[in-house]
């Protein structure tokens, strides 16, 4: 499923789909989607004798979407990837029934170790903010961040739904959004402690999450990531967004829909 063949279609630029798939189905949505959502997935390893080991790790997104792992130097995938960085790693949402129903997204690239102190914190945040509990071990002496460089990306959003991914279709855009980066921590809490019932509306009333202290744990110029407790979701923008000004029109836009939503 490569290049444009009489068996596939370009649906978008870097995106190629095969024949057949359902008009309804956008696979930049849903590859972003379960990109930005699920907090741990299978990472498959080269051991040195050239054999595939998959283990489980969790996940979480940089900035412009790339995986971001924190693991222990004498876990067996840590050995591997600094030997040999070429990895892959599953994040599938599960659910009932048939496993192979439900929507999986594979990443492929390199995985190296971020030593910067400037970019581990960044990391850090971001991490921290999808696992909290990991700030039990985030600064032990054996543990760093690590982070992937995307090659390309493999969706199968369930029956007759794939596509694959360019490196550039699947991360988002994140060049001139520098100043929205820069108050991402600020934004988020801004939003968790003076507008907690609008992200609670965002969840339930727009994305039909169930109810509960929803909090923003992410924010990016495709949308902002929400929690409760151990449950994820993803409010994609509509647009989008670079700078607080621009954040802050869409976050009141989206916040009417929500509360027109709930009052019907």
């Amino acid at each position: 499923m490569g290049g444009e063949t009489p068996e596939s279609q370009p649906a978008a630029p870097g995106v190629t789909m095969p024949a057949g798939v359902p008009a309804d189905f956008d696979p930049v949505s849903e590859a972003k989607r379960l990109l930005r959502s699920i907090r741990a997935g299978a990472l498959a390893t080269l051991t040195p004798d050239g054999f595939p080991l998959a283990t489980l790790v969790n996940v979480a997104t940089a900035f412009d979407g790339s995986p971001v792992l924190l693991m222990s130097g004498l876990s067996a995938h840590t050995k591997n990837l600094a030997a040999e960085p070429r990895a892959s790693v599953l994040l599938s949402e599960g659910g009932k029934g048939d496993p192979l129903a439900h929507a999986r997204l594979t990443v492929v690239g390199t995985v190296v170790r971020i030593d910067n102190a400037d970019a581990r914190a960044a990391l850090k945040a971001r991490f921290l903010a999808r696992h909290p509990k990991s700030a039990l071990y985030a600064d032990f002496g054996d543990f760093a961040f690590w982070r992937f460089g995307v090659k390309r990306a493999l969706l199968n959003g369930g029956f007759a739904r794939a596509a694959e991914f360019t490196a550039e279709a699947l991360l988002s855009d994140v060049s001139g959004a520098g100043e929205l980066e820069t108050i991402e921590a600020d934004a988020l809490a801004h939003m968790n402690a003076d507008h907690a019932e609008a992200v609670r509306l965002y969840a339930t009333r727009l994305l039909g999450e169930k109810d509960g202290r929803w909090r923003a744990t992410g924010v990016d110029p495709d949308g902002m990531d929400l929690a409760l407790g151990d449950l994820t979701t993803r409010l994609p923008f509509p647009k989008r967004v670079t700078d607080g000004n621009q954040l802050r029109g869409v976050l009141a836009s989206l916040g009417k829909q929500a509360r027109d939503a709930a009052a019907k």
